[in-house]
C-alpha cells in the first residue's frame, strides 16, 4: 500500500496542509538533534572501548632548559625541554613501547592457558620487558639512552632495569612480578600526552 505522506504516522491537521518543501525545514532541528545525540552516544561508546596507546591531548610546547622541573624523574625532565620534533618522535616511540606491552599481555594469557607456572610467566614477561626497552631505545638519541641507563644502573645495577629475581625479592610473589613487568610510567606517559589502557585478551 502506498502512503500519500512520507511519514507512517498521522500528522496534526495544521501540518497536513504544509507542502513537503515546507515540512522538511520545520523538521530540520529535530533531525539535527537526533544526529547530535547519536554521534554523542557513538563517541562515548568509542571512548569507553578505546584501549592501547591513547593520545590524550596535544603535546606541550618545550620549556626553557633552565625552567625548574617539577618531577623527580629525569626522563620526564628531559622530555619537557625537548624540541617539538624530538618530542613527537619520543611520543611515537612510547606508543610503540605500549604496543609491546600489549604483546606481553597476550603472552601472559597464552602461557596461563597452557598451564605455565607463575614463575615461568613472570620470568618470560620480565625478559620481554627488557627486550622491549632495547627495541624502543633504538630510536632514541645516545644522550636519552644514557639518562635511562644511568638511572637503571644506579637503581638496579642493570642498565635495562630490574631482573626477575630482583623483582621477586622486592615483591615476594611471582604474580606481583608479572604485574610490575607490565606497568608503564604514568609520569612519562602523561608528559608525552599519552595514556595506556590494556586491551582485553
Amino acid at each position: 500500500m502506498r502512503l500519500s505522506s512520507p511519514f507512517p504516522f498521522a500528522l496534526p491537521s495544521f501540518s497536513r496542509s504544509l507542502s513537503r518543501r515546507a515540512l522538511l525545514p520545520a523538521l530540520a532541528p529535530f533531525v539535527a538533534a537526533v544526529a547530535v545525540l547519536t554521534t554523542g552516544v557513538s563517541a562515548t561508546a568509542a571512548a569507553a572501548e578505546a584501549c592501547g596507546s591513547i593520545i590524550t591531548a596535544p603535546l606541550a610546547r618545550p620549556v626553557p632548559a633552565n625552567d625548574p622541573c617539577p618531577s623527580t624523574d629525569p626522563v620526564v625532565c628531559r622530555i619537557r625541554v625537548m624540541p617539538m620534533d624530538e618530542k613527537v618522535e619520543a611520543q611515537r616511540i612510547r606508543m610503540r613501547y605500549h604496543q609491546l606491552l600489549e604483546d606481553m599481555h597476550r603472552t601472559e594469557a597464552d602461557m596461563r592457558a597452557a598451564g605455565a607456572t607463575e614463575e615461568e610467566v613472570a620470568r618470560e614477561l620480565v625478559d620481554m620487558r627488557n627486550q622491549a626497552k632495547e627495541i624502543t631505545r633504538a630510536g632514541m638519541t645516545p644522550a636519552e639512552v644514557r639518562i635511562l641507563e644511568e638511572r637503571n644502573q644506579a637503581k638496579y645495577g642493570n642498565p635495562l632495569g630490574p631482573t626477575a629475581d630482583q623483582l621477586y625479592a622486592k615483591y615476594g610473589s611471582w604474580e606481583l612480578v608479572s604485574d610490575a613487568a607490565m606497568r608503564t610510567s604514568y609520569a612519562v606517559d602523561r608528559e608525552l600526552s599519552l595514556e595506556y589502557r590494556p586491551c582485553p585478551v
